[in-house]
């Protein structure tokens, strides 16, 4: 998406992130809690992102710093700035610390709060459109009782002629049910006046962003709400409960996107997805079922139930049945589990049956291949339409190095057949049941034993 540019001037956000999350209760920093597998702050910079607004600072504690350029990278941005907070003295404080880091220009200035993983591109949107005076800032109808700053409107409910905060308000004010979501727009001249002026004479003692809307109005200014179409959105996350309760409302919001798509998700309550996946219409996913980092998954599969992918490349026609695949790709109408492990890059070919309690580590299966039961192939290429009995092992490792293990095409590994690699099995050979094999098998040979010895041909 382009940039969007505002009729005022440039546009840039401040994204406040420092905050150390006490009521999280862990030695992580709360912006870095993850939810549908990815960090808080990295669901607000994809929202600016998506939004279209590409020059980002982040006001961070030292814990968040070094994780940010990350972050904003892997969320869209080219790159997003940072500014340490130190002390950490409140919201309006934060933003003293971003303006004296940014040089002035006339323009709009957006700031947003980095604890709103469900904050959406179309409501930053929103605020940016309806922008045209000293600040406009986005409010949300809340349940009560609630620890959000309270609206208080003025000129017949048409602007804000201030925000108090929940811990300074009298009881009247509590009762008020419009709250302060966290997202402002303002002109950035104007801003820097006010702020400056920030006073810390309050129940915290710490310089509080919202005291500049009471300067803007005293000063004349008018200050346009935005109300926020669902309260949800603009959700802070301050605790582990709130956390989990905003990671199954942005599950739910992934599940309802896919689904929408032509996805089916049986039970969406126990499908957990992450944000970038590529699920094709007419694919099914089955419930207790897992998909992230990135995993694509073709038209007419079939994941789950009880399945975890994980960067996983899943062809067209595919059955994954109670199994992981992690790092891996699958060809179309390749039949997986149950209970079937399948990592380290391992490439699945057309039509491959991998069975009950088979891993894959780095394997390469030519299509047709199958490993129906028991079975360890690691470090391994096998050949077309070669079926690998229940029980083979393919032993990697001496101790020091891991080995590659070839199989050629047609061959047929007998049950519990040990492979010492490195070793090669030629075209058409096959190993009998039991066999120990540590020298290569030349092309239509059989070898059974311990160690595996050729056995007399057939026509001799």
């Amino acid at each position: 998406m382009e940039e969007r540019v505002m009729s005022n001037g440039h546009l840039r956000a401040v994204v406040l992130a420092a905050g150390k999350g006490t009521r999280m209760k862990s030695a992580r920093p709360k912006m870095l809690h993850h939810l549908c597998g990815r960090a808080m702050l990295w669901h607000v910079l994809r929202a600016l992102a998506d939004a279209g607004v590409r020059d980002v600072l982040v006001v961070a504690s030292d814990e968040i710093a070094p994780h940010v350029e990350k972050l904003g990278r892997d969320a869209g941005h080219g790159t997003v700035a940072h500014v340490v907070q130190e002390p950490q003295l409140g919201s309006g404080h934060a933003v003293q610390v971003a303006l004296a880091a940014l040089a002035p220009h006339e323009g709009t200035l957006l700031v947003l709060n980095g604890d709103m993983p469900l904050v959406e591109a179309s409501l930053i949107r929103t605020v940016l459109d309806a922008h045209a005076g000293s600040l406009t800032l986005v409010t949300a109808r809340m349940p009560l009782p609630s620890s959000f700053g309270r609206i208080v409107r003025s000129g017949g409910g048409a602007h804000v002629a201030k925000i108090v905060e929940a811990r300074d308000a009298n009881p009247e004010e509590l009762e008020l049910d419009e709250m302060n979501a966290g997202l402002y727009a303002f002109d950035e001249t104007k801003l820097r006046a006010a702020i400056a002026e920030l006073r810390n004479d309050n129940a915290q003692g710490e310089y509080y962003l919202t005291d500049t809307i009471a300067q803007l109005t005293a000063g004349g200014e008018q200050v346009l709400p935005v109300l926020a179409p669902d309260f949800r959105s603009v959700l802070g996350v301050n605790d582990r409960v709130e956390l989990a309760a905003a990671a199954a409302l942005l599950n739910r919001r992934l599940c309802e996107a896919h689904m929408r798509a032509g996805v089916t998700i049986a039970d969406p309550a126990t499908t957990y997805l992450e944000p970038d996946l590529k699920i094709a219409a007419d694919a099914t996913i089955l419930p207790n079922t897992t998909i992230g980092r990135h995993s694509t998954i073709g038209a007419g599969s079939e994941i789950g139930p009880n399945a975890r992918l994980s960067g996983a490349h899943v062809g067209k026609h595919v059955v994954i049945a109670d199994s992981v695949v992690v790092d891996s790709t699958l060809g179309d109408f390749a039949l997986v589990g149950p209970f079937a492990h399948i990592r380290g890059g391992s490439d699945v070919g057309t039509g491959v049956r991998v069975g009950n309690f088979v891993e894959l580590k780095a394997a390469t299966l030519g299509p047709g291949v199958k490993a129906g039961h028991l079975s360890y192939l690691g470090d391994v290429g096998i050949g077309e339409r070669s079926n690998i009995g229940a029980g083979t092992i393919t032993c990697n490792y001496d101790g020091k190095v891991k080995h590659r293990t070839e199989i050629g095409k047609d061959v047929f590994v007998g049950t519990n057949s040990s492979l010492v690699a490195p070793v090669t099995l030629g075209d058409g050979s096959m190993t009998g049941a039991g066999s120990v094999v540590n020298r290569d098998v030349a092309p239509g040979e059989r070898v059974a034993g311990v160690p595996a010895r050729p056995l007399p041909n057939k026509s001799a």
